[in-house]
């Protein structure tokens, strides 16, 4: 039930308390009137059916007949005194029996004592009349209930209806005046919405005049927003150094370890036994450094926004090329490569050749030998399609979502690899405008997809045979 009441709009929230609270002080209200109200037209009626009793008595004149022993009305006219209040009146003798009445069919209201009682739905009132000679008469005078009750009923219903509008008059002035109220408030959200879809914190929020909880929740994501600010500021400074420090580094690095390299290979051909083994295993190490440090340049040149010349590039060759550098690691795989004539996009040929080595090289470290792997190149709609598909066991669950970060490596990464591989392979695509994803295969296996957009035709000569295989 709270959790129902908290789901409720604040303005409603606000409104239905002003109605409930102005119902319940109405329907008190309603309850004590009309119980004194109710009070006093009873009254009122009984008062006037007493007075008018009272007159009826006081014109009365009968007499007692002796000789046949019936009572005789001499006097008023009944129908006279009853028109006025479409009453009742019934003249009766002392042991009951009807002298006169009006209408001539009455209601029998039985004996009753001097006054009022209610007697079959009419408020009759009795009064004795002494006869000259002796003994007296009954002489009622009844006014139906009717007509006081149903004055009692229309009072009621204006009191319930005067309660029941005023709380939905109630309920309409708290919605109107929550709307209002809250109208900062959805001043505030509409801004805060707007710098959230823009991401800039540089907009202001305008602080009412006022000095209530609103200018105050104002004032508070004013503040909130200029330290997002600074502190975003101090964020991107940090990045851009630490980006340009590791492309830096990273090109610097490329220099020495040139230089390393080229020791270690003449070390290695000139050292034998346990010396030349070393040197042979300090290469490997170099080797796998500079591809590290080359993996990491093109990682900080893509963060810092860094784009090296663009120019019409054919992905089949850059494919084909790639595959045969590949060869010698193949082992027990096997890799067709499926070019498509000449794909040409706009690219950098280094950066684009580094894509589809890694993306081949992935398919060979993460599937077990005998495993086949097939790299496609298609044209589709204004786009290179770049295809790179195994029958392996596929890319565990729990990755899945993180494939494309950095240094993230699978359990079954037989390899060795730093993890840089496919967040290469997803920078090169955006940096030349494009994208990469890993579709569903069935029922087993990975498939890679890079599209990028294409370009300009190169000479056909220059394109490479409908199909390698290594």
């Amino acid at each position: 039930m709270t959790a129902l009441f908290h789901r409720i709009p604040i303005r409603w929230r606000l409104a239905g308390g002003s109605a409930v609270l102005t119902l319940v002080i109405l329907t008190t209200f309603a309850v004590i009137v009309g119980h004194l109200t109710t009070t006093r037209i009873r009254t009122d009626f009984n008062e006037q059916t007493a007075r008018a009793a009272d007159e009826l008595v006081d014109v009365v004149d009968a007499r007692y007949n002796i000789e046949n022993g019936t009572v005789e009305f001499v006097r008023p006219n009944l129908q006279f005194y009853a028109t006025a209040d479409n009453a009742v009146i019934r003249v009766l003798t002392q042991d009951g029996t009807r002298v006169r009445s009006f209408p001539k069919r009455t209601p029998d209201f039985g004996l009753q004592p001097d006054g009022g009682v209610d007697v079959k739905g009419f408020r009759v009132e009795t009064r004795s009349f002494a006869l000259p000679l002796g003994g007296f008469i009954l002489v009622q005078y009844a006014r139906r209930l009717a007509e006081v009750n149903a004055t009692i009923d229309r009072v009621q219903f204006f009191l319930f209806t005067g309660v029941l509008g005023g709380a939905a008059f109630a309920l309409m002035a708290g919605l109107l005046i929550a709307g209002n109220a809250m109208r900062p408030i959805r001043r505030l959200t509409e801004t805060t919405r707007e710098i959230a879809r823009t991401r800039d914190t540089n907009r202001r929020i305008s602080v009412p005049e006022a000095t209530d909880e609103v200018a105050e929740l104002a004032r508070t994501l004013d503040e909130m927003l200029l330290a997002l600010e600074s502190s975003r500021a101090e964020t991107a400074a940090t990045l851009l150094r630490q980006r340009a420090f590791v492309a830096d580094a990273s090109h610097e690095l490329r220099t020495p370890l040139t230089s390393v390299l080229a020791n270690l290979e003449l070390l290695s051909d000139v050292l034998d036994g346990d010396e030349g083994e070393a040197a042979r295993s300090a290469l490997r190490s170099s080797h796998r450094m500079r591809r590290l440090v080359a993996d990491l340049l093109l990682l900080a040149r893509a963060d810092a926004g860094r784009q090296v010349r663009h120019v019409p590039t054919d992905v089949s060759q850059i494919v084909v090329d790639a595959a045969a550098e590949l060869g010698p690691v193949l082992a027990d795989h096997e890799l067709s490569v499926h070019p498509s004539g000449a794909a040409v996009v706009s690219g950098a040929g280094d950066e684009l050749h580094r894509l589809a080595l890694n993306l081949m090289e992935n398919a060979v470290n993460h599937t077990p030998p005998g495993t086949r792997i097939d790299a496609a190149i298609e044209r589709e709609n204004g786009h290179v399609r770049l295809v790179v598909e195994d029958d392996g066991p596929g890319v565990p669950p729990e990755v899945r979502d993180r494939l494309f970060e950095r240094f993230v490596r699978g359990d079954g990464d037989r390899g060795g690899s730093t993890g840089l591989g496919l967040a290469i392979v997803r920078a090169v695509a955006e940096s030349h405008g494009g994208s990469v994803h890993l579709e569903d295969c069935t029922p087993h296996g990975a498939r890679f997809v890079v599209t990028l957009p294409a370009s300009g035709q190169v000479d056909p000569a220059s394109a490479p045979a409908a199909s390698a295989r290594s």
